[in-house]
């Protein structure tokens, strides 16, 4: 058994060994933690519920493809594997749809191929920047998105050229 895998047995150990030394009824804190948390939810459940829509909306009507076909010869320009085009696309909306995408790069080009290695850094390199923004900015008084989003996606941009130079080095 790796030491890994006892990482949150050991701290959930812990945390029940300290509330019993500090008298605190852990349960009942739990269970009041969670009802404020409902609130919270109930919020951002119509942003994320949104966000969630305009990918499918943007993917099935076919403005994802076209998309693709336009930007794929400016991203071959900057290194960036015309291969992984979807995903750099998709990845700022859905992460879901994003780990889709890098399985189907990797499972079509290999994850030691320079298409594989490249999807995969840009999969880690990267955010879901309109959930997070969604996210952030539901429980926000600040529901001035126009700077955070476009700073977000541009360094996002900056860090997926930058991720295919190193693959490319490496």
């Amino acid at each position: 058994m790796k030491i890994v895998s006892l990482v949150v047995p050991v701290m959930l150990i812990a945390l029940v060994a300290y509330a019993s030394v500090k008298k605190v009824k852990l349960y009942d804190k739990f269970a009041e933690g969670a009802a404020k948390a409902v609130p919270t939810v109930l919020s951002v459940f119509p942003f994320v519920a949104t966000v969630i829509i305009m990918t499918e909306f943007f993917s099935a009507s076919g403005l994802a493809d076209l998309f693709i076909g336009f930007l794929s010869p400016i991203f071959s320009f900057l290194g960036i594997p015309s291969e992984i085009a979807p995903l750099v696309l998709i990845k700022p909306f859905s992460g879901s749809g994003s780990l889709t995408v890098l399985s189907e790069v990797l499972k079509k080009y290999g994850a030691d191929s320079y298409v594989g290695r490249c999807a995969s850094a840009v999969f880690g390199s990267s955010e879901t920047t309109f959930y997070v923004a969604a996210v952030y900015f539901s429980t926000s008084k600040n529901k001035k998105l126009t700077k955070p989003i476009i700073i977000s996606l541009s360094s996002t941009f900056i860090a997926t050229v930058a991720a295919c130079l190193l693959c490319r080095i490496i």
